[in-house]
Order: C-alpha cells, then structure tokens, then sequence
C-alpha cells in the first residue's frame, strides 16, 4: 500500500504519529499486536481497509517430544 501511494515509511510514520521503528515492526509482521487507533489512522493515510494491509498466518504448533 505505502508503494501504490508512493509513500517513505518515515512519511506515514510522521502522518499517523508512529515512530519510523514500531512503524517498521508492524510492516515486516514481527509486532504482536497493534491498536485499533493506528491500525484507523494507517487506514486512513493509506486510504485502504484493514484486510488491505493485514494478513493472518498461523503459528506453527510447538511439537511434543514424549
């Protein structure tokens, strides 16, 4: 989405008043979690839905050695 808008990571951190590196957690999928406020203000900057940005991928099981 940044690419479509031609958008910096630092010029939509300033925009949704994130800093640049919790910005960075978030787009390489590494963040546990995020608040409804950014992921709105992200949406709102990029002009796009959550699902747009967001996708779900399971965590692998631990496997048990017994």
């Amino acid at each position: 989405m940044m690419a479509r808008r031609k958008m910096s990571l630092n010029e939509l951190a300033e925009k949704v008043d994130i800093t640049p590196a919790n910005l960075s957690i978030l787009k390489t999928g590494k963040a546990k979690a995020i608040r409804f406020s950014t992921l709105e203000a992200v949406c709102r900057v990029l002009d796009c839905q959550p699902g747009d940005i967001l996708e779900y991928t399971p965590e692998e099981e631990p496997h048990n050695e017994d």
